[in-house]
């Protein structure tokens, strides 16, 4: 597994008592690499079947991120995984310049005038 996106033991010891404990069903995968899956999957943009297969199924790590979506648990995991991380070293920023069309602005495009309309301005 790729060093980069996988929990720690100090990450893995902050957040495993924010994970849900109560499991109906299959048998559950292994939440660290679910949640190692999810965490790849955030911090490289790429679609869920795009996933390496050493972080199991896709569908199995965007179900798992979904559901918890849902009962709004990423945001104490990303809370305690942000409070036991070192400083960084190197910061960077990202910009993406994305072109608008004109009309983007405010400008008024509907009902487009008529040529009548104009007639009335002369």
């Amino acid at each position: 597994m790729s060093d980069n996106f996988r929990l720690s033991d100090a990450q893995w010891a902050a957040i495993a008592p924010l994970l849900p404990m109560v499991h109906t069903g299959p048998v559950r995968q292994d939440d660290r690499r679910i949640i190692s899956g999810i965490l790849h999957r955030l911090r490289e943009g790429c679609r869920w079947r795009a996933l390496p297969a050493e972080y199991g199924p896709y569908t199995t790590v965007f179900n798992r991120y979904n559901r918890w979506s849902k009962r709004g648990l990423w945001q104490g995991i990303f809370g305690a995984l942000a409070s036991c991380a070192e400083p960084p070293s190197v910061m960077m920023i990202d910009s993406t310049a994305v072109r608008a069309h004109r009309a983007a602005s405010g400008a008024n495009v509907w009902p487009a005038p008529s040529a009548s309309s104009f007639r009335e301005l002369i």
